[in-house]
């Protein structure tokens, strides 16, 4: 579809950003706004991506896990949104034939030092009200669900699951075109946005890298910029958002005569020392299993290899005092991570802690993801969600709304995400519309 004229007004709410949040997000406004034919003459909603298809980043490179909700603090949007999300994932898949794997997970103490801090964990699930938990106390419980696990102990969490989180987000973007009359501009690149009157408008770079660069009118604009929300938010009256710092994940992969080793989902114990969760089992839609994934600094936002490199991201990074706070913190564990990257049997050995009878020769190089990590300036990663909006004038509507910081579990919480967002869009927005199924 061929974009609209300079200073035409193209429709009330653009989004921008077509991850699995961005997609989610687009599709419940567009239906709060009872499908296409939008004030002024134009859309109801248009989701603008500059990738040249959906789910491209970090929806379309994550573990697929389908997360419980027993993780996060109680009572933070992760915990209560991800709870929520989880129900309504697997609601909107049985509706939309979208087949999954409630495989359960086991979070499992390897030795007895962790055993106090997965009781801790287990009394914050149910504190959360996660569904389906069970304490194992003993090794043989643990043994019955997984008979290859060497765990001293572990809790069951029955609700977690595994799904292909791309094709969730894709179906997401059917319905936003097919059901509510939204529209898709693939390859465009929202560069800067602002508030102009009864409207924003959006600088947009059209068919990549090199490609033309146009104006787009709309009465108000969502960001979803995952990788890049920072940017985003710079460039689109959303004040200065935490700086986002790349972190790749590089997976191994079991190799089919080791399947039988991992039933389902096997997680550690959450050390609280270490900013990252740690090397895990997680089985995967087409029947392969993945394990880890390391953290190691990735020299590009999209840096999906140590030869992926931009010298603008590493330049953004390193200037950055809240990175040095996190290295000077943190810089034996990152060595040790990066040490695991290049050296396949120090990352086998981290996972043999689990399931002892692990070689090296089970498995081989799997894929990689890149995980978006908003940093503060005081080294500390911001592990909530976190929106904000801007661009009001006076005692006029907000113009524009960021999702700055939409972490892990922002897949399992889109659809919780969505509603949140949608509401606290047409709240500052000053958009009538509600719910569709109120």
């Amino acid at each position: 579809m061929a974009p609209g004229a300079a200073g035409a007004l193209r429709g009330r709410v653009a989004g921008v950003g077509g991850g699995i949040v961005g997609a989610a997000v687009a599709r419940e406004v567009a239906r709060r706004l009872g499908g296409g034919g939008g004030g002024g003459g134009g859309l109801g909603a248009a989701l603008l991506e500059k990738e040249a298809g959906v789910a491209a980043h970090q929806t379309g490179r994550n573990s697929g896990v389908v997360h419980c909700g027993v993780y996060y603090k109680t009572g933070s949007l992760k915990a209560r949104l991800c709870v929520r999300g989880s129900r309504l994932a697997y609601e909107y898949c049985d509706a939309r034939g979208i087949p999954y794997n409630r495989c359960g997970k086991l979070i499992v103490a390897a030795e007895a030092s962790e055993v106090g801090r997965l009781r801790a964990l287990f009394e914050n699930g149910r504190a959360n009200k996660v569904p389906g938990l069970t304490f194992l106390g003993s090794p043989q419980e643990v043994r019955a669900r997984e008979p290859h696990c060497a765990g001293v102990a572990a809790v069951h969490c029955a609700t977690t699951g595994v799904v292909d989180w791309g094709r969730v987000a894709r179906a997401f973007v059917e319905d936003f075109e097919q059901d509510s009359g939204g529209e898709v501009l693939l390859r465009h690149e929202v560069l800067g946005a602002e508030s102009q009157g009864d409207g924003v408008e959006l600088r947009v770079q059209v068919g990549g890298a090199g490609g033309r660069e146009e104006r787009m009118r709309f009465e108000h604009a969502i960001f979803c910029g995952g990788l890049h929300s920072d940017r985003r938010a710079a460039a689109a009256e959303g004040g200065r958002a935490p700086l986002v710092v790349p972190f790749r994940g590089e997976y191994l992969v079991l190799k089919p005569e080791a399947r039988h080793l991992v039933k389902g989902n096997i997680y550690p114990v959450p050390n609280p020392i270490v900013p990252f969760l740690g090397v895990h089992f997680t089985p995967r839609m087409d029947g392969s299993m993945w394990l880890g994934p390391n953290a190691v600094y990735a020299l590009s936002r999209e840096g999906y290899s140590w030869g992926d490199i931009s010298l603008r991201d590493m330049w953004e990074t390193l200037r950055y005092p809240g990175f040095w706070r996190l290295a000077a913190t943190h810089w034996a564990f990152g060595l040790d991570e990066a040490y695991r990257s290049f050296v396949t049997a120090a990352q086998v050995r981290k996972m043999q802690a689990y399931i002892p009878e692990l070689r090296v020769e089970h498995v081989e190089p799997g894929p990689t993801g890149v995980r978006a990590i908003a940093l503060g300036e005081d080294g500390k990663m911001v592990d909530d969600f976190v929106f904000e909006s801007g661009g009001a004038r006076g005692d006029g509507p907000a113009r524009v709304l960021h999702v700055l910081n939409a972490p892990s579990p922002a897949a399992t919480s889109s659809l919780a995400i969505a509603e949140v967002v949608a509401k606290e869009a047409f709240e500052k927005f000053q958009i009538g519309g509600s719910h569709p199924d109120n």
